[in-house]
């Protein structure tokens, strides 16, 4: 407790689909939730908030927050001596009384509807079973003359991790409902509907925006959009797709200028991310003409502009129109923005050319982070990087005009960014040396001669880890190695492929005459990361000849490092092989994958420290090794054929 508060820790954040753990503060001020690890943050100021409700649910107390925007948090977590302190606390500060309701677990669907505000709750015997946002419908079907479905915004406040999300449910009500009492010609399920069209974001009775931007290019996901801000949420209305994000989502924005472009990236930073189909959106890029000017008139009242958005919004703007997008995006949301740093290319831009995962793009240095864009979209914190290498470039042979940047984060995951132009290393070097991150010695005893000989065309004894690699796989010897990618902690593009199952509940139960009967129709599932096939590596005549007159590997020369991952699969292959006749390689590779991201950090903790052993092993080998073979393999120039890196990623 401090400044009058009172502060949690363990406390989750619900939604439709699962739930954030976090920490909470509430202060004499309002509250502040922050997601555990970083990133997704929710504020209410106590001039917003209009009441609280207190429920018992299974092991737990949970915490509803409702606000006059009608916004509902609900926060988990709670413990019974905790309710009572936080009940006079919130009478003291905020002058509110909160509510208590009791939950409902008899798992009857039938009961009725208790309609307040833009929250539908359905309770069975006067108890509440479940309670949704109508800010979260986007459409509504009357199926029959008794059965009306509401659909969901794909938005939804799940976790990126969880599996289900409710996405559609539908409501039964007889003829014989006496709560929506209707006619021959407007039975109660119509009236039903129509209550909801009234108070949910469907179609006409949407809330009107406060600015739109017509024809946007958007580039993840990728088409033109109208782009509407409202007060409370952005959407996205294409020809196929309707995105509405809440502004509670918007962790941070970027506005990065393309170097020599007549565009400019702005990025949409999410937690949860948005989903398409089965893929998963931590970022919404948009790219707009940076010469493009633009005149808006803000469709707000004077009320909110003098009080809630004071010092945040203007009536009306007139300027670039990434300039004016971002300043009014910002001062709805409140979310920050972050613009190029202090870096410079050599053509005095705020990126360097590079290629990611065989997609060629820009890769801006920032104060704070690494941004990769357009596709796929990577930013990478400079907290969360245990080191960085400047490597040669290997990319069918040598070459002297380009190198590579590794970036490997504390979780083992790894970054390779290629084709960077040779004459961008001492920018890059000294940017990443001033931040004060770790930069991988290559061998000499000095790390910056070490790093500075990626450039030299002189003979050296730097060993290049990652081109030993790239030389073994080139010349087709078999490895014992898995494909480390699929196992990564964090998958920025999120593209999940295989299926996970979940029940539906049909809602065969047959409800008492009159009552509503409500039947969850469908779950949308986010799928678990796969094992990612590598693409057949192209070779051209002359690249045949090359390799032909390759020398050997020498054998002397150190064993790279394997990851915790790598450990787990030499000890569970054979078993997995033995339970499952006759499996496939590849979904061999994809079964360990799952075992292993379904691992508790505890059960990972032996292989993960075998695999630290193993680093420390290898980079003290590294440090003493000469390569015999290194004083003739830099001194031609190469050839570069980014269309064969990608299964190098």
């Amino acid at each position: 407790m401090t400044d009058g508060g009172h502060l949690f820790n363990n406390i989750s954040l619900g939604g439709r689909g699962g739930t954030n753990p976090g920490q909470i503060k509430f202060s004499s001020s309002g509250l502040l939730w922050k997601k555990s690890g970083g990133g997704k943050a929710v504020e209410v100021d106590k001039t917003d908030i209009s009441g609280f409700t207190w429920m018992k649910i299974p092991r737990t107390n949970q915490l509803s927050v409702r606000t006059k925007d009608g916004l509902y948090y609900k926060f988990t977590g709670f413990r019974d001596q905790e309710v009572s302190s936080l009940t006079s606390f919130f009478q003291n500060s905020f002058g509110l009384t909160p509510e208590e309701k009791q939950l409902s677990i008899s798992g009857r669907n039938w009961g009725e509807v208790d309609l307040n505000g833009n929250m539908l709750s359905f309770m069975v015997s006067g108890k509440q079973a479940f309670e949704i946002s109508l800010a979260d419908v986007s459409q509504t079907q009357l199926q029959g003359k008794n059965d009306v479905i509401l659909e969901f915004h794909v938005d939804d406040t799940t976790g990126a991790n969880e599996k289900d999300s409710l996405m559609e449910i539908s409501f039964h009500i007889p003829n014989s409902n006496t709560q929506f009492v209707g006619d021959e010609n407007r039975p109660p399920a119509q009236i039903f509907r129509d209550k909801i069209v009234s108070m949910a974001d469907v179609g006409a009775g949407a809330e009107e925006s406060v600015v739109t931007f017509e024809g946007i290019q958007v580039l993840t996901p990728r088409g033109r959009y109208s782009v509407e801000l409202h007060l409370s949420f952005l959407r996205l209305q294409g020809q196929a797709n309707d995105f509405k994000i809440q502004y509670s989502s918007v962790v941070r924005l970027f506005l990065l200028p393309k170097s020599n472009q007549p565009h400019t990236f702005v990025v949409v930073t999410l937690d949860p991310p948005i989903r398409k189909g089965q893929t998963l959106y931590p970022h919404i890029v948009l790219q707009f003409e940076t010469d493009y000017v633009v005149e808006s008139q803000l469709s707000i009242s004077d009320d909110l502009l003098s009080t809630k958005y004071k010092d945040k919004l203007e009536p009306s703007y007139k300027g670039l129109i990434h300039d004016v997008f971002t300043m009014i995006l910002r001062g709805l949301s409140g979310a920050k923005v972050t613009r190029p740093g202090k870096f410079r290319s050599c053509q005095d831009g705020y990126a360097v050319k590079s290629s990611l995962k065989a997609e060629d793009g820009v890769l801006y240095p920032l104060e704070k982070s690494f941004f990769f864009l357009p596709k796929p979209p990577t930013l990478i914190l400079h907290e969360e990087i245990d080191y960085v290498e400047f490597e040669r470039h290997g990319a069918g042979g040598s070459s002297m005009h380009y190198f590579d940047l590794l970036i490997r984060l504390k979780t083992e995951q790894e970054h390779l960014f290629r084709n960077i132009q040779r004459n961008e290393y001492h920018n890059l070097f000294d940017f990443i040396s001033g931040k004060g991150l770790k930069i991988m010695n290559l061998g000499d005893d000095q790390m910056t001669k070490g790093v500075a000989a990626v450039l030299q065309g002189d003979d050296d004894d730097a060993v290049d880890p990652h081109l030993e690699r790239i030389r073994n796989e080139a010349g087709g010897d078999e490895s014992d190695e898995e494909d480390e990618d699929f196992v990564a902690d964090r998958d920025d593009e999120g593209s999940p492929t295989d299926d996970s199952g979940g029940d539906d509940s049909d809602g065969s139960d047959s409800g008492n005459e009159g009552e509503i009967v409500a039947k969850p129709q469908r779950k949308e599932l986010k799928k678990e990361p796969s094992a990612s096939k590598k693409k057949p590596r192209e070779v051209d005549v002359e690249s045949s000849k090359n390799k032909k007159q390759k020398k050997k590997k020498d054998p002397n020369a150190p064993k790279r490092a394997m990851t915790g991952f790598m450990y787990f699969s030499q000890v569970e292959r054979e078993n997995i092989k033995k339970s499952n006749p006759g499996i496939a390689f590849t979904d061999i590779s994809k079964v360990l994958g799952e075992k292993w991201n379904k691992m508790t950090e505890e059960e990972k903790e032996p292989y993960k420290a075998k695999a630290h052993a193993d680093k420390k092993r290898y980079a003290d080998e590294v440090s003493g090794y000469k390569n015999p073979q290194s004083s003739s393999k830099w001194s031609q120039p190469m050839e570069i054929n980014s269309g064969s890196d990608a299964e190098y990623d």
